[in-house]
C-alpha cells in the first residue's frame, strides 16, 4: 500500500510568484464569514493537488496550460471576487474578507519530470510535494495573506499538475470544487460559471442570543496528559486502498442487521478502531471519531445552490480506548452511526451558537481522529481543457490546524482498473506497522460465527 512513486526525485524550476486580481473592476468591500466558517479548526491552509495527462488537441493548437489558467483564473476571480481579497479579524475574534482585490498568488513552473515516473496509480504523500505547492514566504498566515495559492507546474510529457492551496476558513470541499469548475469552463471558453457563486454566509450564523441546545462534545476541552499528539519530525504519511473486496471482508466482521451500513460508516469504525489499537492510549481514556457531516441538505430552508462557504459539522463518537479495541467492529460501527444522525437543521444552528457563546473553539484533538469523505466532491471532474484530472484531491493525510489527526476519502482507479476509495493516514513510524497490521487482521481473516473471537491473520499481497 506504500506509494510507488515514495523514491522519485526531480527537480522543479519556478517563476518568480505573481498576484493575479480580477480582469474586472469589484466591489470594495466588507464581507463577514459564517460562525461555521471563522472557527478555529478552520484556521489553516489546506492543499490540493490536480495532475493532467497531455491533450494532443490543446498541444496541437499551442496551448500552455500555464497561460490557459492564468487568464481564466483572473476572468473567474470577476464573480469569485472574495478569493482576490484578504482576511481581517473583528472584535470577539470575528472573521472578515476585505474584498480589496489585491488577488491570488499564482506561480508558473517547470519539472523535469514525466507524468508516468509518479506510478500506474497515482496517491498521496507525493514526491517533492513542497517543490510543487511552493509555499512562498509571507503567504501561509491566515490574515492578511492571499486567500488562495495556485502552482501550475508544467511537465516533460506534455502534461501538467495543478496544486491550489486554501484558507480553508473561505470554503469547503464542495465549495472549492465549485470554484474550481468556475474556472475550469472559463479556461474551456464559458463567459461566466454555469452556477453563479452565492455569498449568504448569515445562513450559518448564530442566533441572538446564542443559545447551545446540544452538547457538542466534539469540542471538549482535553489535556494531552500522555503527549499523544503527534509530533511532526515523527510522523509517517501512507495510503490505504480500499475496494469492493476490501470493503466486503470488512461487512463479514459485523452483525448482520448492521452491514447493510454506508461504506463511510464501515470505513470510519475500522479506521478508527485500528488507529486506536495502533497508539495504545491507556484502556481508560477516551478516544474520538470525528466525522465531517456535509449538513446542506439538512436546512429548511435550504442552502442555496452557488454557496460556497463551509456547510458542514463535526459530529463525534467517543469510547473508551479499551471498550474500542476489545470490542467487536460492530460497536464501533454503531458509535459512528449514531454520531451521524445527531447532525440536523437544529444541530448546526446550536453549533454555530456554541462557536460565539464560547470563543470559536478548536474541536478535540487529543486522542481525535478526522475523516473526511471527499469522494462525491468532483476535484476529478474539474477540466481545464486537457480533460478530466488523472488524480485530484488532497494532497496528503494530517493536515490542519493541528498536523496529523485528519484523513481524506479519496475516489481511486488502481493499477488494476478497481475503483474504490484511497484513504491517506498520518501516524507516527511505530504506530504506522501496527496500523497496517490490523488493516491486514480485518481484510484478510474470515470472522468467527459470533464476529468476536479472536482470529489468526496472514498477510496478503496489496491492491496496490
Amino acid at each position: 500500500m506504500a506509494s510507488p512513486s515514495a523514491s522519485l526525485v526531480f527537480k522543479v524550476q519556478r517563476r518568480e510568484p505573481e498576484l493575479i486580481s480580477p480582469a474586472k473592476p469589484t466591489p470594495h468591500e466588507f464581507k463577514y464569514l459564517s460562525d461555521i466558517d471563522d472557527q478555529e479548526g478552520l484556521r489553516f491552509q489546506i492543499p490540493v493537488f490536480q495532475f493532467y495527462r497531455k491533450n494532443e488537441v490543446s498541444l496541437a493548437s499551442g496551448k500552455d496550460p500555464v497561460d490557459v489558467i492564468r487568464k481564466a483564473l483572473a476572468d473567474s476571480l470577476v464573480f469569485y471576487y472574495p478569493f482576490a481579497g484578504r482576511l481581517i479579524e473583528a472584535p470577539g475574534r470575528k472573521l472578515v474578507v476585505e474584498c480589496n482585490g489585491k488577488g491570488v498568488m499564482f506561480i508558473e513552473a517547470d519539472a523535469d519530470v514525466r507524468l508516468d515516473e509518479f506510478g500506474d496509480a497515482l496517491q498521496p504523500p507525493f514526491p517533492c510535494l513542497e517543490e510543487l505547492i511552493f509555499d512562498v514566504p509571507g503567504s501561509g498566515g491566515v490574515l492578511n495573506c492571499p486567500l488562495l495559492l495556485i502552482q501550475v507546474t508544467r511537465l516533460l510529457c506534455g502534461g501538467f499538475i495543478l496544486a491550489i492551496r486554501l484558507n480553508h476558513t473561505m470554503s469547503d470541499a464542495q465549495g472549492l470544487v465549485q470554484f474550481m469548475t468556475a474556472l475550469g469552463e472559463i479556461a474551456r471558453g464559458a463567459l461566466a460559471p454555469s452556477i453563479l457563486p452565492v455569498w449568504q454566509r448569515h445562513i450559518l450564523n448564530a442566533r441572538d442570543p446564542p443559545q447551545p441546545t446540544f452538547a457538542h462534545r466534539e469540542y471538549d476541552v482535553v489535556p494531552d496528559t500522555k503527549n499523544t499528539v503527534i509530533p511532526l519530525d515523527d510522523m509517517v504519511h501512507r495510503s490505504f486502498f480500499f475496494g469492493p473486496q476490501e470493503v466486503a471482508a470488512l461487512r463479514k466482521h459485523v452483525p448482520s442487521h448492521i452491514q447493510s451500513c454506508s461504506t463511510f460508516e464501515m470505513l470510519t469504525a475500522c479506521l478508527w478502531r485500528c488507529r486506536t489499537i495502533a497508539i495504545s492510549p491507556d484502556p481508560e481514556e477516551e478516544v474520538r471519531m470525528i466525522c465531517i457531516a456535509n449538513v446542506r441538505g439538512k436546512f429548511n430552508p435550504p442552502i442555496p445552490e452557488g454557496f460556497y462557504g463551509n456547510a458542514f459539522a463535526f459530529p463525534v463518537a467517543i469510547s473508551t480506548a479499551e471498550k474500542l479495541s476489545k470490542n467487536p467492529l460492530g460497536y464501533a460501527l454503531e458509535l459512528v452511526k449514531k454520531a451521524k444522525r445527531e447532525v440536523t437543521d437544529e444541530y448546526m444552528r446550536s453549533l454555530a451558537d456554541l462557536m460565539v457563546k464560547n470563543g470559536r473553539p478548536h474541536f478535540a484533538v487529543v486522542r481525535a481522529y478526522l475523516v473526511s469523505d471527499v469522494t462525491r466532491a468532483g476535484f476529478g471532474d474539474v477540466d481545464f481543457g486537457w480533460g478530466k484530472a488523472v488524480y485530484g484531491g488532497p494532497a496528503k493525510g494530517g493536515v490542519g490546524a493541528i498536523p496529523g489527526v485528519a484523513s481524506f476519502y479519496i475516489s481511486f482507479k488502481n493499477n488494476k482498473g478497481e475503483d474504490g476509495i484511497l484513504v491517506p493516514v498520518c501516524l507516527g513510524g511505530p504506530a504506522m506497522k501496527k496500523f497496517a497490521v490490523e488493516i491486514e487482521k480485518l481484510i484478510s481473516n474470515e470472522p468467527s460465527a459470533d464476529s468476536e473471537a479472536p482470529v489468526n491473520y496472514k498477510f496478503i499481497t496489496s491492491a496496490l
